[in-house]
């Protein structure tokens, strides 16, 4: 047997097993898990992409919103550099959140979907209505202990907080560890808190 009838071989033994998994799990859920799949990457591409540690992401918020405005880099300074940051951070997490809604509505509101599916959908949508309003009340309580500017961004057990700063202090993310506790019960363990320094 030579190596091209071998990989022909494996390509159909991989073509009908990947057929029996969808004819087990169906078609609808076959689709669920892909958006879910999908979802997923496009929330960690997002924080991969606008992450404080990451140069290039930084860059990429900072230019995509001088340039919407019609402006340069340097005429906007620091300080319109750091505002145009949050406002890239705030419109990233807005339109993967968009995206998931989107996909599970889909599911929920499908006629051919099996009711497991629509409830899940309707699950995911629930929760990630109630991380907005988690993500809406941490940030408000952050600006009210001083900072000028802050991203939540609150994915069931596990949260990002990014703060404008010039360096915080042990008793600063303790405060942000206790806000973040106690409006969506995560664990310190469980928060990122991301430094955006002036």
């Amino acid at each position: 047997m030579n190596q091209e009838t071998k990989w022909k071989e494996k390509l159909s033994n991989f073509k009908s097993r990947t057929v029996s998994v969808i004819n087990k799990i169906g078609r609808k859920g076959t689709v669920v898990i892909c958006a879910v799949l999908l979802i997923g990457t496009a929330v960690l591409l997002n924080v991969i992409l606008f992450d404080s540690g990451n140069e290039t992401g930084k860059n990429l918020a900072v230019d995509m919103n001088s340039l919407a405005a019609g402006e340069s880099d340097e005429s906007g300074g620091e300080e319109e550099a750091v505002y145009n940051y949050f406002a890239a951070m705030q419109l990233s997490r807005q339109q993967a959140r968009d995206e998931a809604m989107e996909v599970l509505l889909s599911v929920a509101e499908s006629d051919t979907a099996i009711e497991s599916m629509r409830a899940e959908a309707l699950d995911g949508m629930a929760q990630i209505a109630m991380d907005i309003e988690n993500e809406s009340n941490i940030e408000t309580l952050i600006l009210a202990k001083g900072f000028e500017q802050c991203v939540a961004v609150v994915n069931g057990n596990t949260a990002s907080v990014i703060v404008k700063t010039t360096g915080l202090l042990p008793s600063e993310v303790a405060q942000i560890s206790e806000i973040v506790y106690e409006q969506a019960g995560i664990l310190p363990a469980n928060l990122k808190i991301i430094e955006k320094e002036v």
